[in-house]
């Protein structure tokens, strides 16, 4: 089922996702060469608990940890450890924050050092395939607007995205309905209205579409080993547009 928020559920929200961005904030500023994923997220989990809210994905399904932190080739659901981050890496920091029953989440990719041209521009081309597509997030758009902008902008600049992991709604529960691919044809899915909250959360590869989940039943890879790129933010649809939950 498909709901709408109240204003009270709207600033519960508002303040998981700003602990979300502060999380995100710290985190950024920690990346460097010779820092373990582990160490990174226990940075996480201290900011989230400091501003009285629970990491969101910590036991959630079995995961093991506060934060995913997926490096290279990972598309998402990394799992923390004791890898360390050598420069010229990328990495995905996906961060959700419950506060007061109410959930934010946002994902953002990062450099370690000086990278490739090749990862530089997967990065600009996957955080500007977010914002092309929110810029269809508007009251009687319709869900599908969002995914057509996001997939055209990346598929148009050689770039592909796996057909099975999606954006989600989120609220009380950290995934909602709907499921919110990031490739789909305009003018379907369902109409946009006031109050919905969605997670929007393109996610892009070098190389081919295909993926596959390592042993440990998390960690999804890119198939033919090409760089992932994944940028994310919590919305709302408003009267005017969107507002995005997930930033300072």
């Amino acid at each position: 089922m498909i709901t709408t928020k109240s204003e009270r559920e709207i600033k519960l929200m508002r303040e998981a996702g700003r602990i979300v961005a502060l999380a995100h904030q710290a985190v950024k500023e920690a990346i460097v060469a010779g820092v373990t994923t582990k160490q990174l997220d226990a940075l996480i989990e201290e900011v989230i608990i400091k501003h009285d809210a629970t990491p969101s994905f910590k036991g959630y399904g079995g995961f093991p940890a506060a934060a995913c932190t997926s490096i290279n080739d990972v598309l998402v659901h990394g799992i923390p450890d004791d890898t360390v981050l050598q420069e010229g890496d990328i990495i995905s920091i996906d961060i959700g924050a419950n506060y007061k029953g109410y959930h934010g989440d946002s994902a953002w990719t990062y450099a370690v050092g000086e990278i490739s041209d090749a990862a530089k521009q997967l990065l600009e081309v996957s955080e500007a395939s977010l914002y092309e597509g929110l810029k269809f997030a508007k009251v009687d758009n319709r869900l599908f607007d969002i995914s057509h902008a996001i997939g055209s902008y990346c598929m148009e600049r050689g770039y592909s995205l796996p057909l099975e992991y999606t954006g989600h709604g989120i609220g009380s529960s950290l995934h909602e309905d709907p499921a919110i691919p990031n490739v789909g044809r305009p003018n379907t899915g369902i109409v946009l209205k006031k109050g919905m909250t969605l997670a929007i959360e393109p996610m892009v590869h070098i190389g081919k579409p295909f993926t596959k989940v390592l042993s440990d039943n998390w960690t999804v890879v890119t198939r033919d080993g090409s760089l992932s790129a994944h940028f994310e933010h919590t919305i709302v649809i408003t009267d005017t547009g969107y507002d995005i939950l997930t930033t300072l």
